[in-house]
């Protein structure tokens, strides 16, 4: 299976990010794609909460949706989205920031919502509050597809490594973490956090993600880190995007999986303990 790993630039504006995104999967597919991936909020990437509110719509009535089903059936690939920021029925008003696995006939074979949320504080100046504007997730997904298991997760969701335990422990080969990853904690953790996951659970670790500013200043400017990477299962770095967007194509050979575990058996060796208190 060759995938393709879409590095976007992501504006405020939907319909200029699926113009991108439609260029870019026709790059992909003329490459050979099977399987093409896009990173987290690739309809709308910005700080400004007004803005969203305008322009973000719920799954059923979403354009960017609706657009890249409609890309999937025409080229019949797989299409990992990686998220999209989408208006929910939550009390509060807050938004799902929600995966989307789109068959090569463009029906949607899995959904997957956040469920770590980025609350932190890097200084002074830079600080998230994720759950202000999204609401979490409650459920772990794989999705079966014909070439291999996948595990769905999103950005932060990286820092727990029991998820991704979780989900290589119910058959999942491949792991997807599509990031706006901050560019604040990019260049120390990114890299290491996801060999270290692909190399716990034995799989392919495919990460692609948002690259550059994003968003109109006065306050609502946001800057991601780039460099969308492809992990093998033995933690080999096999292709990274650095900082411009684009499209980064690997071959995947899912029998590494099997030979990665096989040597090294350790989601069949997990052991109950008393402690600590």
């Amino acid at each position: 299976m060759r995938v393709s790993l879409l590095q976007l630039n992501s504006s405020e504006d939907p319909s200029h990010n699926v113009r991108v995104m439609r260029s870019m999967l026709d790059d992909a597919v003329a490459d050979g794609a099977g399987f093409a991936l896009l990173p987290e909020v690739a309809n709308c990437l910005g700080a400004n909460r007004k803005r969203q509110m305008e322009v973000l719509q719920p799954e059923a009535t979403d354009p960017t949706l609706a657009a890249l089903r409609e890309e999937a059936a025409r080229h019949g690939i797989w299409l990992l989205i990686g998220s999209l920021a989408l208006k929910t029925d939550d009390p509060d008003g807050r938004f799902a920031n929600r995966s989307i696995l789109i068959s090569p006939e463009g029906e949607i074979a899995a959904r997957y919502d956040k469920l770590h949320m980025f609350d932190v504080q890097l200084s002074e100046t830079e600080q998230y509050q994720e759950s202000q504007g999204y609401r979490p997730g409650t459920e772990a997904v794989i999705a079966k597809t014909p070439f291999a298991t996948i595990g769905l997760s999103i950005c932060y969701d990286l820092r727990f490594p029991y998820l991704y335990r979780s989900l290589a422990q119910a058959g999942a080969e491949i792991l997807t973490v599509p990031a706006a990853f901050s560019y604040a904690t990019g260049p120390g953790h990114w890299e290491p956090l996801l060999r270290a996951r692909a190399i716990e659970c034995g799989a392919w670790v495919l990460a692609p993600a948002q690259t550059g500013q994003h968003g109109e200043g006065n306050g609502a400017l946001r800057r991601t880190h780039g460099h969308s990477l492809i992990v093998s299962p033995w933690g080999e770095v096999m292709g990274d995007a650095g900082t411009a967007p684009g499209v980064l194509s690997v071959e995947l050979d899912m029998a590494s999986v099997s030979q990665a575990r096989q040597k090294i058996p350790a989601l069949q060796h997990d052991r109950e303990f008393i402690g600590p208190e």
